[in-house]
């Protein structure tokens, strides 16, 4: 059974596994919310497909205009219907029949690199892309438009909407939850005092004590639970990785574990502490970030009978103050709309539940029935577990069924999301290690020689890159025994996903825009597009998005753990690179952030004005990649475009760090384009950084008017490296690495589109 979050109607969607959509509506908060999970793995593997069919070359790309219900916003579908149909050509070793050759300073690695391949990616120094194509029409150099460049400035512009929405309407809402449930806490301790439920009523003033003072540091710690918060802080300030956590373990002494007992007793990662992200941008941010972290990773575990009394006082408290709720929903629902549902518990759930055992309006005195409690239990084991593991748990030798020990009720649970799910997946306990078959008992797998952390190319290769996973063959990744056939698993179920799916919220809709950048480009494409090199470059331009995208949902999105002027002379027009499908669909994207923020009322003018300029330009480069795809002229308007990208990039850059004190592009250095984000964690030590760092070069021969231009863009430079847990990575200290020339080294599948 898939959970209904709402208690409203299931909607079956028959795919390649079942999708389910949740439809909710409750309070002012109305909408839609589609949950995807995935089927029981007998029953994916019943349903798929041996084999996942590339598209045929030159194959007329169509997408239906359609307008899909989100709740928030509909997704109307940007049309993208062409044929393509440029003509082939070649390049001279010494770019001889290249018309502006001369104008460049060209190594012979980077001439034969392009004369291999039509295009090249070489080290750059500019901090940010309106940079590097301001500079381009100030030394009249062709611009090439990127794709990169575009996604980084809807990455912008979605992280400013989002931080404003925490400034200005998360973090008073979450004061005002704090107060109301930390004064209920402490009202039910009182009236449960000598009763089997007083342990779990502490519980919760220890809870609601350290989520409050994490966000304001005046708040008074009641007396009652000074002891366990004092140590929770001591904790969350050292941020050394796994401990036993004072406040859910109430009522134990942790000063004297018996060995037999530890693998019961719950475990936090207080390395998630670590504000990351934009929220190190102010010390508001900074508690806030650290206040959500503790509602959104603490489990109240059904396997503990304690904690579920704990859910279950929480519960109640909410259903019997409709302020309370709505308030709480004021900080759940928003985040729905821009990254997705709960993957765990949460009050929509046990709220059904708690109604049907206990009745309309259930009293605090109601609850302490045994037999009760007992049905609540039993019921709440029912629903579907979550779909991605974030506790820091043992192995299968010594924890063999991990639901049971990761299913539990959050009171403001981390977001499912797509791409954790693939990672969930790939990892140990699922994939097994390289000495074993998929077919052998997995009691006899070794946890040390297993798959511990994922890798970016995970997500590209699930999405149907066969590029991707070819490189994750080279590297040894698929010789984990159940890697293959997990893989091809959720190849299916992505491959079955529909677009009301995909479109569910901005995360997911940010992804879908992505997917356009997978797969080999066919005959009547431009020629610097149909070789690996340039698949290669595209995987580049994927992981940079994803990264930007992990970066700015790091808060919300569950992370995987692992057991443990005129127009210029001719000879500068420029390009826009040919994807049109990525551009349509981030004019997509953009709609569908205004038309949802707007339905919220978080829409600020300026962030309006923001959206319809990048929409507007968007749609704009969509037109003139179609039309460079069937070598239609260009207008003089579209060349123009094209020369003053820069200008509008630029534009982008300063709204989104206006408030932020930035006010002239001579502030690069407050706020690069460098960023960082840990999107896997291996309990043994260590956590996987996915970084975006200075902006790259990228020289590509295109066709203009009949004649072969040398153009020049902007594209990522995306790194992938492991790092201690106890020192997750900060912007700022990542920053400092790049600054110092301390950044890992390209993967060897990078460099191949790349020259030094």
């Amino acid at each position: 059974m898939f959970k209904n979050q709402r208690g409203s109607a299931l909607i079956p969607i028959l795919v390649a596994v079942v999708v389910v959509l949740l439809v909710g509506a409750i309070g002012t908060g109305a909408f839609i919310v589609y949950k995807t999970k995935f089927a029981p793995e007998e029953k994916v593997a019943e349903e798929i497909e041996e084999e996942v069919k590339d598209e045929e070359p030159a194959k007329e790309e169509k997408t239906t205009k359609e307008a899909l219900a989100t709740g928030f916003a509909a997704y109307q579908a940007s049309e993208v219907k062409v044929t393509p149909s440029v003509k082939p050509y070649t390049v001279e070793s010494d770019l001889g029949n290249v018309t502006n050759a001369s104008k460049f300073t060209v190594k012979d690695e980077t001439k034969s690199a392009l004369t291999k391949n039509a295009f090249v990616v070489q080290p750059g120094t500019q901090k940010e892309f309106f940079q590097l194509y301001d500079e381009n029409r100030y030394e009249e150099v062709p611009s090439f438009i990127t794709t990169d460049s575009m996604l980084h400035s809807y990455h912008l512009a979605f992280s400013l909407s989002l931080k404003l929405l925490e400034k200005e309407k998360m973090i008073p809402e979450l004061k005002k939850l704090n107060k109301a449930m930390l004064a209920t806490a402490e009202k039910n301790y009182q009236e449960l005092k000598g009763t089997d439920w007083e342990n779990a009523a502490k519980r919760n003033i220890g809870f609601f004590a350290v989520g409050s003072k994490l966000l304001d540091s005046d708040v008074t710690i009641p007396d009652s639970v000074k002891d366990e918060v004092a140590k929770e802080f001591a904790l969350i300030d050292a941020h050394e990785g796994n401990k036993l956590s004072p406040v859910m373990n109430m009522g134990q002494d942790l000063d004297n574990v018996d060995p037999a007992d530890n693998a019961k007793l719950y475990k936090e990662d207080y390395s998630q502490y670590i504000p990351r992200g934009h929220y190190t941008r102010s010390d508001d941010l900074k508690a806030y970030f650290k206040s959500m972290m503790w509602y959104g990773r603490l489990n109240f575990r059904l396997k503990e009978a304690d904690e579920v009394k704990s859910a279950v006082l929480v519960t109640q408290a909410l259903a019997s103050s409709e302020n309370d709720f709505a308030t709480w929903e004021k900080l759940y629902e928003p985040i729905v709309f821009f990254v997705g549902d709960s993957d765990d518990i949460i009050y929509y759930d046990f709220s059904i539940i708690l109604k049907e055992v206990y009745g309309e309006n259930a009293k605090l005195k109601d609850l302490t029935n045994e037999t009760k409690l007992s049905t609540f239990t039993s019921k709440a084991k029912e629903l579907d577990p979550p779909q991605i593991n974030s506790m820091p748990i043992y192995d299968a030798r010594f924890q063999p069924d991990r639901n049971e020990e990761i299913m539990g009720f959050r009171f403001m649970g981390q977001r499912f999301t797509i791409d954790a799910s693939v990672f969930q997946r790939l990892v140990y306990r699922e994939v097994g290690d390289k000495e074993h078959t998929c077919e052998d008992d997995p009691a006899t797998w070794s946890p040390n020689e297993s798959r511990r952390i994922p890798k970016g190319l995970d997500v590209p290769a699930a999405f149907g890159s066969a590029e991707a996973y070819s490189i994750l063959d080279g590297l040894g990744e698929t010789d984990y025994a159940c890697y293959p056939e997990n893989m091809k698993k959720m190849q299916a179920y992505v491959g079955d996903l529909e677009t009301a799916t995909w479109t569910q919220n901005l995360y997911w809709g940010w992804l879908y825009g992505l997917e356009p950048l997978l797969g080999p480009k066919g005959a009547g494409y431009p020629t610097f597009m149909q070789n690996k090199a340039w698949e290669r470059k595209e995987l580049n331009t994927f992981l940079g998005s994803w990264t930007e995208l992990k970066h700015d949902t790091i808060l919300y999105a569950k992370q995987v753990y692992a057991e443990m002027g005129g127009i210029m002379p001719g000879e500068a027009k420029g390009y826009v690179e040919p994807n049109p499908e990525v551009f349509g669909r981030l004019v997509s994207l953009i709609k569908m952030t205004k038309e949802g923020l707007e339905a919220r009322d978080i829409l600020p003018d300026r962030i309006k004005t923001n959206l319809d300029t990048m929409e507007e330009l968007a749609a704009d480069l969509q037109t003139i990649a179609e039309k460079e795809l069937t070598e239609k002229p260009l207008t003089d308007e579209e060349y123009e475009t094209i020369q003053y990208f820069g200008g509008d990039l630029e534009q982008f850059w300063l709204e989104a760090f206006k408030d932020e004190g930035i006010e002239n592009k001579s502030q690069i250095d407050d706020r690069p384009a460098a960023l960082v984000a840990d999107v896997a964690t291996d309990p043994g030590g260590s956590v996987l950084e996915e970084g975006v760092g200075n902006i790259y070069e990228i020289l590509v021969v295109v066709p203009v008017e009949g004649k072969l231009v040398l153009t020049k863009g902007g594209v990522f430079s995306q790194y992938e490296f492991l790092h201690p847990m106890e020192d997750r990575l900060t912007d700022e200290k990542w920053r400092e690495m790049l600054e110092q020339s301390e950044e890992p080294d390209f993967a060897e599948w990078q460099k191949s589109f790349m020259v030094e």
